[in-house]
């Protein structure tokens, strides 16, 4: 009948449950757990958040998924020997501000982040950009792993003679002698299309709470992180 000695302190409890439903009620457990320790400096393990979470009806267990199973392509072997590119579009401010394109740019062979850019629209100019920041930070790739979007490939017919076959984007890469290759499926590129999965849940809430709501807060928000 005695207590447990793990119990959670109920002043420490309420105060949780206050923050939650004030700043945090549509974060995940783990994140808002990151809040807690990184901003009120209260330590509490992300399972005692998920209790409270779950008791207040904002979380819910998420139910297992029937995956579709598709063949695994291997890695690249090393550091810069593929980049996979991509954009995407979302209200990444929410209510204060337009929607804007986030580009993102991932290593194949380790995984690791290495360009955000936010730009207004997925465009030759926007990537760009972005290429421009990729290669005075690393150096030029040998590749780039992107989808079929019209600005990596030609996806109009035209008549013999009359086009090269690549794009303005495509002919600037070929300037720098850095190929681009199309992914035919958008499971072929995964690891990237996660990371859009990520950022839309977590990068929101960072920059809400960092009330961001321009292109160049977002992109000066990128650069300090």
């Amino acid at each position: 009948g005695k207590p447990s000695h793990n119990q959670l302190d109920e002043e420490i409890k309420k105060k949780v449950m206050e923050l939650v439903l004030d700043r945090y009620r549509d974060f995940g457990p783990t994140l808002a757990t990151e809040k807690l320790v990184e901003i009120h400096k209260i330590k509490i393990s992300d399972e005692s958040v998920r209790k409270i979470m779950i008791a207040e009806g904002l979380w819910k267990h998420r139910r297992k998924r029937k995956l579709r199973v598709f063949q695994m392509r291997e890695r690249r072997a090393f550091f810069g020997e593929l980049i996979q590119i991509d954009g995407s579009d979302h209200a990444w401010f929410e209510e204060r501000g337009p929607k804007c394109t986030l580009l993102v740019f991932i290593d194949d062979a380790t995984g690791q982040l290495m360009e955000l850019w936010f730009v207004p629209d997925e465009t030759f100019f926007g990537y760009c950009e972005a290429t421009r920041h990729y290669v005075e930070r690393y150096g030029k790739p040998v590749a780039f792993y992107s989808d079929k979007h019209g600005i990596f490939r030609v996806n109009q017919p035209r008549p013999m003679g009359l086009s090269s076959g690549l794009t303005q984007f495509g002919r600037a890469m070929q300037e720098l002698d850095i190929q681009i290759v199309c992914a035919n499926t958008p499971q072929a590129k995964g690891r990237i299309e996660r990371s859009f999965l990520t950022a839309q849940d977590r990068l929101v809430k960072h920059l809400r709470l960092a009330k961001v709501s321009t292109l160049e807060d977002a992109n000066a928000f990128l650069e300090k992180e």
